[in-house]
């Protein structure tokens, strides 16, 4: 009798194999870029509201377009009705230089960073505006600084959630409701995001491009009591301010710009892709719907991490990881981690999604609310696929 012989596979194999196997389910939507950031679910040209489009922004519809814009980001962001809000030029930079050369120089100023825009800020002070009693406060890339050192009656400025280094506030406990001085928050991928303690901030930045996935080149601007304190009794001496600086008229704010008045022309077609965003921000639940939503896709890296040894977070304190911008770092030297980035975006897989330049080598991944779970679990597989092929 002749026996057929049966060749059963080895396991180790097998398992080595389903590693390295290249998936076959791509993410519907592969921009995980941590800005301009991915558009909504469901967005559409089609669903903007054009209206407004050839009209002036000084026009009742354009001025009532902008009101509007103001008037939501205050209602969803729960910002006090005594804070102002206005639109001003040049996205989040604009609006946080904006604030600088008009409001610091008045006391000594503590500058707190712990990743590349931080740092950029604290270069301003001291090399640029060349403010006297400028005041480092640091970290490196993965942590935060030791707030504990902070002096309540200067001013401050900080990042609420570092964009380039994947690490946030927790809490603003460290900031003192008897403050003397002012707090300067760069929250720019955080706002609508984050709780932010509106008590604890005075001037507050962020530009659309980020959370909501709007439109580039505007930014605003939310100043509190105390800020428009200072705006009307502090003018630096001998520092020139450019017409886009400019929030003072007479000695008194120029009530104006935070009523949809703005200082320069902005683009009624980006003021409507806010409005949408705005909108659909209402829709899944407003400030609370977007926080959820975005640490629902933290909660789907952080799974794939604990599987996995070759992947780490940059931010090793859970507590002050981003759910927004998710920093992490792979065991392989930066030139195989480029390949890995050029390998999933040419698959269609991942676009934009490198460390920053000034960043360690690793990957960036942009979790906020408009980017789908299902489509950073589809993601995962293809990550895994790729270390394998360059590692």
């Amino acid at each position: 009798m002749r026996f057929s012989r049966v060749i059963r596979p080895v396991r180790s194999s097998t398992r080595a194999f389903a590693a390295s196997a290249k998936p076959t389910t791509k993410p519907p939507c592969p921009n995980f870029s941590s800005g301009p950031c991915a558009k909504r679910p469901g967005y559409s040209l089609a669903n903007l509201d054009t209206s407004c489009l050839g009209r002036s922004h000084r026009s009742k519809l354009g001025k009532a377009k902008l009101a509007d814009a103001i008037a939501q980001t205050k209602e969803i962001l729960g910002i006090p009705e005594d804070y102002l809000v206005a639109i001003v030029p040049a996205s989040d930079t604009g609006a946080y230089e904006m604030a600088m050369w008009s409001m610091l120089g008045e006391r000594p100023v503590d500058m707190c960073f712990w990743e590349s825009f931080g740092k950029g800020w604290f270069g301003d002070a001291a090399s640029h505006l060349k403010l006297e009693g400028v005041r480092e406060i640091s970290a490196g890339y993965g942590e935060l600084p030791d707030f504990s050192q902070v002096d309540q009656s200067h001013d401050v400025c900080f990042t609420w959630n570092g964009t380039t280094s994947g690490v946030c506030v927790p809490n603003a406990d460290w900031i003192s409701d008897d403050r003397t001085g002012l707090t300067f928050n760069d929250a720019t991928s955080a706002a609508f995001a984050m709780n932010i303690d509106w008590k604890k901030v005075d001037v507050t930045t962020f530009s659309w491009q980020k959370v909501l996935g709007g439109e580039g080149a505007h930014g605003v601007l939310i100043l509190s009591p105390r800020a428009v304190e200072r705006l009307e009794s502090y003018t630096p001496e001998g520092r020139p301010l450019p017409k886009i600086f400019r929030m003072v008229k007479k000695g008194k704010v120029d009530g104006a710009l935070f009523t949809g008045a703005t200082i320069n022309t902005p683009s009624m077609l980006c003021v409507e892709d806010y409005l949408d965003a705005l909108k659909w921000s209402k829709s899944i639940g407003g400030l609370e719907g977007l926080i959820a939503k975005s640490q629902a896709n933290l909660a789907v890296i952080e799974k794939f991490v604990a599987e996995e040894s070759w992947i780490s977070f940059l931010a090793k304190d859970s507590a002050t990881r981003s759910s927004t911008s998710v920093c992490l770092e792979l065991d392989i030297d930066a030139d195989k981690v480029k390949k890995l980035v050029s390998m999933l975006e040419a698959e269609d897989v991942a676009y934009d999604i490198g460390a920053y330049r000034d960043a360690p080598a690793g990957l960036r991944i942009w979790c906020g609310a408009t980017v789908e779970a299902s489509d950073l679990e589809a993601l995962l597989p293809w990550l895994k696929w790729a270390y394998n092929e360059v590692k």
